[in-house]
């Protein structure tokens, strides 16, 4: 797959991957990361994250607390607050309507 068109596709939904990863539980950034990557978006870095993670807590999506680390320095957690749930609940439905209409013409090309 095209580099850039992975980027600018992940671009587009990494919010919504940030609010799904907090939906199951709190987490600080290093985890988030590796959350995504498991679940097979790789490529996502700090500069990229950190960035949705503010615009996220300013819009009230998620809030953020300082914890002391057990052996190492403290870390900011993450974790989706119930104006978060809501938005990702409605747009769940709308990723789905609109990745089932990129499938359905897509899927019709490789018939051909």
């Amino acid at each position: 797959m095209e580099l850039e068109r992975r980027s600018q596709w992940l671009r587009g939904v990494l919010d919504l991957c940030v609010l799904g990863v907090l939906a199951h539980r709190e987490s600080y950034g290093y985890e988030l990361i590796q959350s995504l990557h498991a679940a097979g978006l790789d490529g996502i870095q700090g500069g990229t994250l950190y960035p949705v993670l503010l615009r996220l807590q300013r819009g009230g999506q998620v809030a953020a607390q300082w914890r002391e680390g057990g052996s190492g320095p403290a870390r900011k957690y993450y974790r989706i607050t119930p104006a978060g749930a809501e938005t990702l609940r409605r747009s769940a439905a709308d990723w789905e309507a609109f990745a089932g209409g990129v499938s359905a013409i897509l899927r019709e090309v490789a018939a051909r």
